[in-house]
């Protein structure tokens, strides 16, 4: 509950603050006890851009579950090219892998939502535990406006399952406040958003959106909507 109450404390202190701005105040308050978790969506380059402003030493890392776009991995590249750094990379355990494709086949996640998250706990949730030893705050990309599994996040909020400040900059923003910024700082970006894949995951998960769908449409496009998530967020589903 204290922290809870620190969450709450923070939302209010930090009310009307630009994302730069509450980017800043963590960066300084919590330093290397904090790391910026990207998935290289557009939110995340932005986010990417706005920490290198302020502070390139700051921790940013990303998960690399063995079934991503090349585009994804060339994105990699160019981002550290562009801004100088290097972004750690976490991977599944390659034997959990190995247990998992062997029992269940390797396409397992199109047969049932349990085997879906069975997948995404052992090459997503594991590696990101490992990610988070030693820290107090965790910087995402999450908007309220990208799927219907988001409208309850706060900018600030306890997660309980990590037991660690979640920190949600671009909350408030829309889908055009994201690609005005990158356009105006001429970030790099996945090249498949402009292919039809506003989010992008895992490549068999993931497939481009047809005119007037949800964002989130193509992620595990085969469940309901309000299933939509890997365990990284809103992990009490």
């Amino acid at each position: 509950m204290e922290k809870q109450v620190l969450a709450a404390k923070l939302n209010e202190q930090l009310k009307g603050f630009t994302p730069e701005k509450v980017l800043w105040y963590f960066i300084k308050e919590y330093g290397k006890n904090m790391a910026f978790s990207s998935s290289l969506g557009a939110e995340d380059q932005v986010l990417t851009n706005m920490i290198c402003e302020i502070d390139k030493n700051t921790r940013i890392f990303t998960l690399d579950t063995g079934r991503m776009f090349p585009e994804t991995y060339k994105l990699i590249e160019k981002t550290n090219s562009r801004y100088k750094i290097k972004i750690e990379i976490f991977f599944p355990d390659y034997q959990q892998v190995e247990n998992m494709v062997h029992e269940k086949g390797i396409n397992l996640f199109y047969e049932s939502i349990d085997n879906r998250k069975q997948c995404c706990h052992i090459r997503k949730i594991e590696p990101l535990k490992r990610a988070f030893k030693g820290l107090d705050v965790w910087i995402c990309g999450l908007r309220r406006e990208q799927s219907i599994t988001r409208t309850s996040n706060q900018l600030v909020e306890w997660d309980e399952n990590n037991s660690l400040l979640k920190i949600n900059p671009l909350i408030d923003w829309t889908e055009n406040q994201v690609w005005d910024y990158i356009r105006k700082h001429n970030i790099p970006y996945n090249d498949l958003h402009d292919k039809g894949f506003p989010s992008i995951g895992c490549q068999p998960c993931t497939r481009a959106i047809k005119s007037g769908e949800d964002v989130r449409a193509g992620r595990w496009w085969w469940e309901n909507p309000d299933k939509k998530e890997c365990g990284l967020h809103n992990t009490a589903e």
